[in-house]
């Protein structure tokens, strides 16, 4: 099983308290986004969790407790993008704290445990074309040696971020715009040697050198543990994700970000409303299970395949020689 830790709220910044008590109690609960009476409970054991995938913006509440995290498998995704306050009300300076905070994690577990993403990407008057390339070159020279790749991705329109992003003037990045700034986006990651990919986009930017990016990467965490996992892609994401099937322990509504685009928060009062009812010692995130709740403990299990392939045997000097096979079987 792998656990995503969240797309639906920043948890190493605003919940890492709560999140390690749970590995520590060993279970979490967690609400169905769908049924709010429909209630799982899931085990964190290292047994059964293959993998964490951790998904923040300012994941520096974490960083004096990643020793805690011994005997789990698991990286970040690390959003750093270009845009101030007005737009990222919740964050701290970028040059001054993210990308030092960047560097300094990734010198602690590995660059191969940091993703950078550059994300979502939009256009109006001030965020031109021009800007964003400007400001992934100056990002991307700070970061390159912190971490092997970037992740992009467009803006998508959803009703409510619609209505938050009103104010700020935005449209929709057309088929050209995204053309033009794959390309020079992936020119620039080419000269910082970082592989650039694109989260649930239907364009096909491959002639760039762009692929298509799995967030919640099987491959990585089989070279991050050392290990073979069979896991199926996640259907309930969009058609274009190619995301690893996985479990969220996050809640809707509860990231203080205040992230004007954001697609999980429908408005800053409901996050603030949720993160007041938030208790660290709760197995729930955000609110108390009640009497009218349905709790379901979730079948869950470690994915790791225990069979080693050819080459791997290979590489172990474990594979016999043809005479050898003839020996063993007189």
């Amino acid at each position: 099983m792998i656990i995503s830790a969240s797309r639906r709220t920043d948890i190493p910044s605003y919940y890492s308290e709560w999140f390690f008590n749970r590995l520590r109690e060993g279970y979490v609960l967690v609400r169905n986004p769908m049924n709010f009476r429909q209630v799982s409970k899931i085990d964190l054991s290292p047994e059964v969790v293959d993998g964490i995938v951790f998904w923040t913006k300012n994941p520096a509440p974490m960083m004096k407790r990643l020793e805690e995290l011994e005997g789990y498998n698991y990286y970040f995704q690390f959003t750093l993008t270009a845009y101030g306050q007005e737009i990222e009300t919740g964050l701290p300076p970028k040059s001054k704290v993210l990308v030092p905070l960047f560097r300094q994690l990734s010198e602690e577990i590995g660059k191969e445990k940091v993703i950078w993403r550059y994300d979502p990407i939009f256009l109006n008057e001030t965020y031109t074309i021009e800007y964003h390339c400007n400001c992934f070159e100056r990002l991307a020279s700070e970061l390159a040696r912190y971490t092997e790749k970037c992740t992009i991705s467009f803006l998508d329109f959803y009703r409510k971020t619609e209505r938050n992003m009103r104010p700020f003037h935005i449209q929709p990045v057309a088929v050209w715009q995204q053309t033009e700034l794959a390309e020079r986006l992936a020119g620039i990651a080419k000269r910082y040697g970082l592989g650039l990919d694109t989260c649930a986009e239907s364009g096909d930017f491959g002639k760039f050198g762009i692929g298509h990016a799995c967030c919640i990467d099987k491959e990585r965490l089989e070279r991050i543990g050392g290990y073979k996992l069979k896991v199926r892609k996640d259907k309930n994401q969009r058609p274009e994700c190619g995301c690893a099937q996985s479990i969220d322990i996050g809640a809707y509504h509860t990231c203080k970000n205040g992230c004007r685009y954001c697609y999980a928060n429908y408005s800053r009062i409901s996050a603030d409303n949720n993160f007041h009812r938030h208790d660290p010692s709760s197995p729930l995130l955000s609110g108390e299970i009640d009497e009218n709740d349905k709790i379901k403990e979730r079948d869950v299990r470690s994915l790791t395949d225990g069979q080693m392939t050819l080459f791997e045997l290979e590489k172990e000097g474990r594979v016999l020689s043809d005479e050898s096979v003839q020996d063993e079987s007189v």
